[in-house]
């Protein structure tokens, strides 16, 4: 397959999250398969494309889920996709999450907004080889009850062995009982021995910074802090220079990105 023509996928069901986010499941007409963290380039015929990680389950081959927010032109359009509709796609590229480095590890997972679809696909993968791992803590921040994703999935994360799931809004309402302040907030407490753990951040950049932050004054090592970069990304091959991050492109040598690697790049969260 042509690394710059893309690919016919069909849209076979739609999800409605939030009022903004939708969850779009696409049955792919060629043979398709990515790896947790990567993303693909999905095409509006005659109008554009944009980058987006799957959220689905990298296992699941037939079809993939990609979860959308709308906020520009080209996401207002994939937001008006019917079922039925034929879509276009390049990809899978770049780098994921490397699983069998978090082997025998506890991981700790953290995610805001709609940052928490890449973080369902990496959930997906830690839980079919869930007995590779000590424990598994997953931290979900949301702005309202009314922005959580997953809502008819979240009872089905908790419940894994192995597994404590936290989630906060940082702003409640007469439905909310749960805790309410940034994701950071949560992260006090941790059952996991800090100095040996994974901790993985995917959410809106100001969100990562200080959730990276974070962590790093808990003791995470700048080794085991891996960030999901998506910000900036255009082409999907290198090529345009549009997610250059110091020596890297986010595109190409990402999007998943250790700490340790890029933590000396000044402009790494603009």
């Amino acid at each position: 397959m042509s690394l710059y023509l893309p690919n016919k996928i069909t849209t076979t069901k739609i999800i409605d999250e939030t009022p903004t986010i939708k969850t779009f499941v696409f049955k792919p007409e060629f043979d398709f398969a990515f790896e947790t963290g990567q993303f693909v380039e999905l095409t509006y015929p005659g109008v554009g494309e944009a980058p987006f990680t799957p959220s689905s389950n990298p296992n699941k081959k037939d079809e993939f889920e990609v979860t959308i927010m709308k906020v520009g032109n080209v996401t207002g359009l994939f937001h008006a996709v019917k079922p039925g509709d034929v879509l276009g796609m390049r990809g899978p590229y770049g780098h994921g999450y490397p699983l069998d480095t978090f082997a025998g590890k506890e991981i700790l997972i953290v995610g805001g907004g709609v940052g928490l679809a890449p973080l369902r696909s990496l959930i997906y993968a830690l839980y079919a080889r869930i007995s590779d791992f000590k424990k598994i803590v997953i931290c979900y921040g949301a702005r309202t009850p009314t922005d959580i994703v997953y809502k008819y999935q979240l009872d089905e994360f908790k419940k894994q062995k192995n597994v404590e799931f936290r989630m906060t809004v940082d702003r409640g309402d007469d439905t909310w009982k749960g805790n309410v302040g940034l994701v950071t907030t949560i992260l006090n407490n941790l059952p996991i021995n800090i100095k040996e753990a994974i901790g993985v951040v995917c959410g809106p950049p100001i969100m990562m910074k200080f959730a990276n932050l974070k962590l790093l004054e808990l003791g995470f090592q700048t080794t085991n802090i891996y960030l999901s970069m998506e910000k900036n990304m255009s082409c999907g091959l290198g090529k345009c220079g549009h997610c250059r991050l110091g020596k890297y492109y986010i595109c190409k040598d990402g999007p998943v990105f250790r700490y340790e690697d890029i933590k000396d790049v000044w402009d790494i969260w603009d």
